[in-house]
């Protein structure tokens, strides 16, 4: 049997209720899947339930389907991470030997790796949000790969108000825009904990172009629009989501409102939508 209740050593996300996963929780591991679920949604003893649709692609109450390509968010920066951990604990078996689990206990990770391993976490808490608000109204496809590159795109939404183009980040201090500009010029930018980070959001015109030509056997009127969703920042007192060349900056309780309001598409056209960009955009990993 591929799947044995155990603690995690790696962070994961229940494939049943979307609910993040620590590393020494107790919980289910399939290791031909590679999927995770907690012990709420099977309890010790219990048998394997059916997995749903509550990680990725959600039912509405008028019965939206779901798409058979389900993938789980944050698998792509995951599977880096877990390279990268496993190269490195490699290296020093090979030059430490019987001294490596020493060696082990008393280093860690450097910035470069435990990085991956904070922005898949940041990914699956997104995910997890995302279901718990808007899920019964919109189709969610995770972790999707853009043909011909390595790159992904963390999140795409399909809704009444349209497709929305979705990169996670889980960066630390305040969100703000500054204007650098001199007395007659203006010259927005966007910072994060005092360090421009604009490039954030031009690096999402590569993932809109990918969309924009998944969709051009779409016969609808769709509109596109591109969202950077800080999870873990701070933000001022009053402060209000902003756009930044074109990419709405935001966190998650207000990018579900934008979302979740009125739009022009119907529940057909969300369905084809959805379709045509899990065709377009496939899966970025195994599942």
């Amino acid at each position: 049997m591929a799947d044995r209740l155990l603690k995690l050593r790696y962070p994961a996300t229940c494939a049943h209720c979307a609910s993040s996963l620590t590393p020494g929780d107790q919980g289910w591991w399939d290791s031909e899947s590679r999927i995770a679920s907690c012990t709420r949604c099977r309890p010790p003893g219990a048998d394997r339930p059916p997995i749903t649709t509550a990680a990725s692609e959600r039912l509405d109450s008028d019965g939206l389907p779901a798409l058979p390509s389900m993938n789980p968010p944050g698998g792509s920066a995951q599977q880096e991470y877990l390279k990268r951990h496993q190269r490195r604990e490699s290296q020093i078996e090979q030059r430490w030997g019987r001294l490596s689990g020493v060696v082990k206990f008393l280093s860690d990770d450097p910035q470069s790796t435990k990085a991956w391993a904070k922005g898949s976490e940041g990914e699956r808490k997104l995910a997890a949000h995302l279901v718990r608000s808007i899920g019964e109204h919109a189709i969610m496809l995770h972790d999707r790969r853009i043909p011909g590159t390595r790159a992904n795109i963390d999140h795409l939404v399909v809704a009444a108000t349209g497709v929305w183009i979705i990169d996670a980040k889980s960066y630390r201090g305040k969100v703000e825009q500054r204007d650098v500009g001199g007395w007659f010029t203006t010259d927005r930018r966007l910072f994060v904990d005092g360090r421009d980070r604009s490039a954030l959001a031009t690096g999402l015109f590569k993932q809109t172009l990918a969309v924009l030509t998944a969709l051009d056997n779409v016969a609808l009127d769709v509109d596109v629009m591109a969202a950077l969703c800080f999870v873990d920042s701070e933000w001022a007192l009053f402060a209000k989501p902003f756009l930044q060349a074109g990419v709405l900056v935001t966190w998650p309780k207000l990018l579900c409102k934008a979302i979740s309001e009125l739009g022009s598409l119907n529940r057909d056209q969300i369905v084809q939508v959805a379709e045509c960009l899990a065709n377009g955009l496939p899966a970025a990993t195994p599942h």
